[in-house]
Protein backbone atom coordinates (compact mmCIF):
# COMPACT_ATOMS: atom_id res chain seq x y z
CA UNK A 1 0.00 0.00 0.00
CA UNK A 2 1.29 3.48 -0.89
CA UNK A 3 1.48 6.26 1.72
CA UNK A 4 1.96 10.01 1.28
CA UNK A 5 5.05 11.77 2.61
CA UNK A 6 4.30 13.91 5.68
CA UNK A 7 6.41 16.26 7.80
CA UNK A 8 4.94 16.24 11.31
CA UNK A 9 6.41 18.36 14.11
CA UNK A 10 4.64 19.37 17.33
CA UNK A 11 6.32 20.70 20.45
CA UNK A 12 4.17 23.33 22.21
CA UNK A 13 5.80 25.73 24.65
CA UNK A 14 4.49 24.11 27.83
CA UNK A 15 6.50 20.96 27.06
CA UNK A 16 9.79 22.83 27.56
CA UNK A 17 8.57 23.84 31.01
CA UNK A 18 7.48 20.25 31.69
CA UNK A 19 10.91 18.90 30.76
CA UNK A 20 12.54 21.30 33.22
CA UNK A 21 10.04 20.29 35.89
CA UNK A 22 10.78 16.57 35.44
CA UNK A 23 14.53 17.17 35.63
CA UNK A 24 14.20 19.37 38.71
CA UNK A 25 11.96 16.93 40.60
CA UNK A 26 13.59 13.61 39.74
CA UNK A 27 15.73 13.82 42.88
CA UNK A 28 12.56 13.83 45.03
CA UNK A 29 11.33 10.39 43.89
CA UNK A 30 12.39 6.79 44.47
CA UNK A 31 11.38 5.43 41.06
CA UNK A 32 9.83 6.33 37.70
CA UNK A 33 6.69 4.80 36.20
CA UNK A 34 6.68 5.29 32.42
CA UNK A 35 3.30 4.81 30.73
CA UNK A 36 3.43 3.74 27.09
CA UNK A 37 0.73 2.90 24.51
CA UNK A 38 0.54 -0.84 23.79
CA UNK A 39 -0.59 -0.04 20.22
CA UNK A 40 2.69 1.78 19.52
CA UNK A 41 5.16 0.58 22.20
CA UNK A 42 8.21 1.91 20.39
CA UNK A 43 6.88 5.25 19.17
CA UNK A 44 5.27 6.10 22.52
CA UNK A 45 8.57 6.01 24.40
CA UNK A 46 10.19 9.45 24.64
CA UNK A 47 13.92 8.86 24.02
CA UNK A 48 14.80 11.94 26.11
CA UNK A 49 13.29 10.42 29.27
CA UNK A 50 16.38 8.26 29.75
CA UNK A 51 18.48 11.37 30.31
CA UNK A 52 15.82 13.25 32.29
CA UNK A 53 15.26 10.36 34.74
CA UNK A 54 18.78 8.88 34.75
CA UNK A 55 19.69 6.79 37.76
CA UNK A 56 16.14 6.02 38.89
CA UNK A 57 14.61 2.50 38.78
CA UNK A 58 11.88 2.36 36.15
CA UNK A 59 8.63 0.48 35.75
CA UNK A 60 7.23 0.42 32.20
CA UNK A 61 3.44 0.21 32.01
CA UNK A 62 2.03 -1.12 28.74
CA UNK A 63 -1.32 0.66 28.85
CA UNK A 64 -4.33 0.44 26.52
CA UNK A 65 -3.84 -3.33 26.18
CA UNK A 66 -7.59 -3.56 25.55
CA UNK A 67 -7.02 -1.74 22.25
CA UNK A 68 -3.85 -3.55 21.18
CA UNK A 69 -3.34 -6.88 19.41
CA UNK A 70 -2.95 -9.40 22.30
CA UNK A 71 -0.29 -11.46 20.51
CA UNK A 72 1.79 -8.35 19.84
CA UNK A 73 1.39 -7.18 23.44
CA UNK A 74 2.75 -10.49 24.72
CA UNK A 75 5.78 -10.16 22.44
CA UNK A 76 6.41 -6.56 23.50
CA UNK A 77 6.13 -7.37 27.20
CA UNK A 78 8.62 -10.23 26.80
CA UNK A 79 10.97 -8.00 24.77
CA UNK A 80 10.92 -5.21 27.36
CA UNK A 81 11.50 -7.65 30.22
CA UNK A 82 14.40 -9.22 28.33
CA UNK A 83 15.99 -5.77 28.07
CA UNK A 84 15.95 -5.57 31.87
CA UNK A 85 12.84 -3.44 32.45
CA UNK A 86 10.10 -4.12 34.99
CA UNK A 87 6.85 -4.37 33.01
CA UNK A 88 3.17 -4.13 33.90
CA UNK A 89 0.30 -4.62 31.42
CA UNK A 90 -2.81 -2.54 32.11
CA UNK A 91 -6.20 -1.51 30.77
CA UNK A 92 -7.42 1.59 32.59
CA UNK A 93 -10.95 1.29 31.22
CA UNK A 94 -11.64 -1.96 33.05
CA UNK A 95 -8.90 -1.63 35.66
CA UNK A 96 -7.24 -4.85 34.49
CA UNK A 97 -3.63 -5.10 35.69
CA UNK A 98 -3.85 -2.06 37.98
CA UNK A 99 -3.69 -4.17 41.16
CA UNK A 100 -0.25 -5.39 40.12
CA UNK A 101 1.27 -1.92 40.49
CA UNK A 102 2.06 -2.11 44.20
CA UNK A 103 3.85 -5.45 44.03
CA UNK A 104 5.69 -4.43 40.84
CA UNK A 105 7.06 -1.27 42.48
CA UNK A 106 7.96 -3.07 45.72
CA UNK A 107 9.84 -5.67 43.71
CA UNK A 108 11.58 -2.93 41.72
CA UNK A 109 12.60 -1.18 44.96
CA UNK A 110 13.28 -4.30 47.03
CA UNK A 111 16.86 -3.28 47.88
CA UNK A 112 15.78 0.20 48.97
CA UNK A 113 12.94 -1.22 51.06
CA UNK A 114 15.41 -3.55 52.80
CA UNK A 115 17.73 -0.61 53.55
CA UNK A 116 14.79 1.36 54.94
CA UNK A 117 13.90 -1.59 57.15
CA UNK A 118 17.42 -1.83 58.52
CA UNK A 119 17.31 1.90 59.35
CA UNK A 120 13.99 1.49 61.17
CA UNK A 121 12.11 3.27 58.35
CA UNK A 122 10.02 0.33 57.11
CA UNK A 123 6.90 2.51 56.85
CA UNK A 124 8.59 5.31 54.94
CA UNK A 125 6.45 6.58 52.04
CA UNK A 126 7.58 5.69 48.52
CA UNK A 127 7.45 8.43 45.89
CA UNK A 128 6.92 7.52 42.23
CA UNK A 129 7.07 9.93 39.28
CA UNK A 130 4.57 9.07 36.52
CA UNK A 131 5.84 10.09 33.08
CA UNK A 132 4.97 9.53 29.42
CA UNK A 133 4.03 11.21 26.17
CA UNK A 134 0.62 12.91 25.79
CA UNK A 135 -2.58 10.87 25.64
CA UNK A 136 -1.24 7.48 26.80
CA UNK A 137 -3.60 7.38 29.80
CA UNK A 138 -1.40 8.67 32.63
CA UNK A 139 -4.23 10.48 34.40
CA UNK A 140 -6.63 7.54 34.02
CA UNK A 141 -3.93 5.24 35.40
CA UNK A 142 -3.41 7.50 38.42
CA UNK A 143 -7.16 7.78 39.05
CA UNK A 144 -7.46 3.99 39.02
CA UNK A 145 -4.66 3.70 41.58
CA UNK A 146 -6.07 6.50 43.74
CA UNK A 147 -9.62 5.09 43.46
CA UNK A 148 -10.87 8.63 42.89
CA UNK A 149 -10.72 11.43 40.31
CA UNK A 150 -7.35 12.76 41.44
CA UNK A 151 -6.07 13.76 37.99
CA UNK A 152 -7.91 15.43 35.11
CA UNK A 153 -8.52 13.13 32.12
CA UNK A 154 -9.30 13.82 28.47
CA UNK A 155 -9.01 12.15 25.07
CA UNK A 156 -7.06 15.22 23.91
CA UNK A 157 -3.28 15.54 24.42
CA UNK A 158 -1.84 18.28 26.60
CA UNK A 159 -4.51 18.52 29.32
CA UNK A 160 -2.11 18.07 32.26
CA UNK A 161 0.00 21.23 32.34
CA UNK A 162 1.70 21.13 35.78
CA UNK A 163 2.87 18.72 38.45
CA UNK A 164 0.58 17.28 41.12
CA UNK A 165 1.31 15.03 44.11
CA UNK A 166 -1.29 12.32 44.76
CA UNK A 167 -1.28 10.14 47.90
CA UNK A 168 -2.40 6.51 47.71
CA UNK A 169 -3.77 4.36 50.51
CA UNK A 170 -0.84 1.93 50.35
CA UNK A 171 1.86 4.37 51.46
CA UNK A 172 2.78 5.46 47.93
CA UNK A 173 2.82 9.04 46.67
CA UNK A 174 2.62 9.71 42.93
CA UNK A 175 3.94 12.75 41.10
CA UNK A 176 1.74 13.33 38.03
CA UNK A 177 3.62 15.11 35.23
CA UNK A 178 2.51 16.60 31.88
CA UNK A 179 2.86 14.52 28.73
CA UNK A 180 6.14 15.37 27.02
CA UNK A 181 7.28 14.75 23.46
CA UNK A 182 10.76 15.40 22.10
CA UNK A 183 11.61 18.60 20.18
CA UNK A 184 12.06 17.06 16.72
CA UNK A 185 10.81 13.88 15.08
CA UNK A 186 13.65 12.46 13.02
CA UNK A 187 11.54 9.45 11.99
CA UNK A 188 8.23 10.43 10.40
CA UNK A 189 6.84 6.92 10.86
CA UNK A 190 7.11 7.50 14.61
CA UNK A 191 5.45 10.91 14.22
CA UNK A 192 2.62 9.35 12.21
CA UNK A 193 2.05 6.66 14.84
CA UNK A 194 1.75 9.37 17.48
CA UNK A 195 -0.71 11.29 15.30
CA UNK A 196 -2.77 8.16 14.55
CA UNK A 197 -3.29 7.48 18.27
CA UNK A 198 -4.02 11.12 19.16
CA UNK A 199 -0.76 11.95 20.97
CA UNK A 200 -0.41 14.93 18.60
CA UNK A 201 -3.27 17.40 18.31
CA UNK A 202 -5.47 16.88 15.25
CA UNK A 203 -5.68 20.67 14.87
CA UNK A 204 -2.05 20.83 13.68
CA UNK A 205 -2.44 17.93 11.23
CA UNK A 206 -3.47 17.52 7.60
CA UNK A 207 -6.25 15.13 8.60
CA UNK A 208 -7.01 13.94 5.07
CA UNK A 209 -3.41 12.86 4.43
CA UNK A 210 -3.14 11.40 7.93
CA UNK A 211 -6.29 9.35 7.37
CA UNK A 212 -5.06 8.19 3.96
CA UNK A 213 -1.77 7.01 5.47
CA UNK A 214 -3.56 5.23 8.31
CA UNK A 215 -5.78 3.49 5.76
CA UNK A 216 -2.69 2.36 3.81
CA UNK A 217 -1.07 1.06 7.00
CA UNK A 218 -4.16 -0.80 8.17
CA UNK A 219 -4.75 -2.35 4.76
CA UNK A 220 -1.17 -3.60 4.79
CA UNK A 221 -1.35 -5.26 8.22
CA UNK A 222 -5.07 -5.94 8.78
CA UNK A 223 -6.52 -6.11 5.23
CA UNK A 224 -9.35 -8.54 5.96
CA UNK A 225 -10.60 -6.47 8.87
CA UNK A 226 -10.61 -3.23 6.85
CA UNK A 227 -12.20 -4.89 3.80
CA UNK A 228 -15.04 -6.19 5.97
CA UNK A 229 -15.52 -2.97 7.93
CA UNK A 230 -15.69 -0.66 4.89
CA UNK A 231 -16.96 -3.26 2.38
CA UNK A 232 -14.18 -2.60 -0.11
CA UNK A 233 -11.90 -4.71 -2.29
CA UNK A 234 -8.26 -3.79 -1.62
CA UNK A 235 -6.09 -3.43 -4.76
CA UNK A 236 -2.49 -4.53 -4.17
CA UNK A 237 -0.77 -1.29 -5.19
CA UNK A 238 -3.50 1.17 -4.19
CA UNK A 239 -2.54 4.43 -2.49
CA UNK A 240 -4.01 5.48 0.83
CA UNK A 241 -6.07 8.13 -0.96
CA UNK A 242 -7.48 5.57 -3.39
CA UNK A 243 -8.46 3.30 -0.50
CA UNK A 244 -10.00 6.24 1.35
CA UNK A 245 -11.96 7.12 -1.80
CA UNK A 246 -13.28 3.56 -2.10
CA UNK A 247 -14.43 3.64 1.52
CA UNK A 248 -16.00 7.09 1.10
CA UNK A 249 -17.90 5.78 -1.90
CA UNK A 250 -19.27 2.82 0.05
CA UNK A 251 -20.35 5.15 2.85
CA UNK A 252 -22.01 7.53 0.38
CA UNK A 253 -19.87 10.52 1.37
CA UNK A 254 -20.36 12.81 -1.63
CA UNK A 255 -19.57 16.47 -2.25
CA UNK A 256 -21.06 18.71 -4.94
CA UNK A 257 -20.12 17.57 -8.42
CA UNK A 258 -20.04 13.90 -7.43
CA UNK A 259 -16.62 14.11 -5.75
CA UNK A 260 -16.11 11.73 -2.84
CA UNK A 261 -15.57 13.41 0.54
CA UNK A 262 -12.26 11.79 1.54
CA UNK A 263 -11.68 14.29 4.35
CA UNK A 264 -14.90 13.20 6.06
CA UNK A 265 -13.89 9.57 5.53
CA UNK A 266 -10.46 10.28 7.06
CA UNK A 267 -12.08 11.72 10.18
CA UNK A 268 -14.38 8.69 10.44
CA UNK A 269 -11.45 6.29 10.02
CA UNK A 270 -9.37 7.98 12.73
CA UNK A 271 -12.36 8.08 15.10
CA UNK A 272 -13.15 4.41 14.51
CA UNK A 273 -9.52 3.37 14.96
CA UNK A 274 -9.19 5.32 18.21
CA UNK A 275 -12.61 4.18 19.38
CA UNK A 276 -11.79 0.45 19.00
CA UNK A 277 -14.37 -0.08 16.24
CA UNK A 278 -11.73 -1.68 14.02
CA UNK A 279 -10.73 -4.25 16.64
CA UNK A 280 -7.52 -4.62 18.61
CA UNK A 281 -4.64 -3.28 16.53
CA UNK A 282 -0.90 -2.83 17.10
CA UNK A 283 1.00 -0.71 14.59
CA UNK A 284 4.54 -1.79 15.55
CA UNK A 285 6.23 -5.17 15.86
CA UNK A 286 9.18 -6.13 18.06
CA UNK A 287 11.22 -6.44 14.88
CA UNK A 288 10.90 -2.66 14.36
Amino acid sequence: MISEQMNIQWFPGHMTKARRMITANIKLVDAVCEIIDARIPLSSRNPDLDDMTAGKPRLIVLNRTDQADPESTDKWAAHLKKSGAAVLETDCKSGKGINGFTSAVRSLLSEKLERNKQKGQAGRQLRIMVVGIPNVGKSSFINRLAKRRAAQTSDRPGVTKGKQWISLENGFELLDTPGVLWPKFEDQTVAENLAFTGAIRDAVMDIETLGANLMARLCRFYPKRIAERYKIDIPTEASGYELLTLAAGKRGFLLKGGVYDTERMAIILLDEFRGDLLGRITLESVGD
